[in-house]
C-alpha cells in the first residue's frame, strides 16, 4: 500500500485541529509548535504555519469554475454522503455545493469543494463504484 503525502501552509494551528480533526474527523499525528500531521482519510498531510500557497478559480469542472490547485480524496459513496451531511449540518461555506455529475456515465461521482480557515481549497469525492475512479 502507498500513502500519499502532502505539506502545505495553514495560518493557525488551533483552527487546523478544530477543522480536520473535529469537523473532519481526520486523526491527529506528530507535531511540534509549527506544525501537526493529520491521517487525512488514509494519507499523511503536514499542515505547517505559513502563508497558504495562492489559489485561483481556474479549473473547468462541467459549468463551474473550481480553485486550482486544490487537494483532494476520493471515499466510498457512503462515506461521502455521511461527510457532505455533517459539512451541511455544521454550515459549512461551500465553494461548489454537493452534488453528483455525470450521472449513468463511466465515473459518475458526487463532489463538493470547500476551504479549511486558512483558505486551502479541497475537493472530496464520492463514488458509488470504486472501479469507476479511472473510468473514461
Amino acid at each position: 500500500m502507498s500513502v500519499f503525502h502532502l505539506a502545505f501552509n495553514v495560518r493557525d494551528l488551533d483552527e487546523t485541529r478544530a477543522f480536520y480533526g473535529d469537523l473532519l474527523g481526520c486523526r491527529e499525528g506528530r507535531s511540534t509548535e509549527t506544525w501537526v500531521d493529520f491521517d487525512f482519510f488514509g494519507h499523511q498531510i503536514s499542515l505547517h504555519l505559513g502563508e497558504p500557497f495562492a489559489t485561483a478559480n481556474t479549473g473547468h469542472v462541467g459549468d463551474h469554475l473550481v480553485p486550482m490547485p486544490h487537494l483532494g480524496v476520493i471515499l466510498p459513496k457512503p462515506s461521502w454522503d455521511a461527510l457532505a451531511q455533517r459539512l451541511t449540518e455544521a454550515g459549512m461555506d461551500f465553494v461548489l455545493a454537493p452534488f453528483t455529475r455525470f450521472k449513468g456515465e463511466p465515473g459518475e461521482q458526487s463532489t463538493m469543494f470547500f476551504r479549511d480557515p486558512s483558505g486551502n481549497p479541497i475537493e472530496i469525492k464520492g463514488f458509488a463504484d470504486m472501479d469507476g475512479v479511472f473510468a473514461s
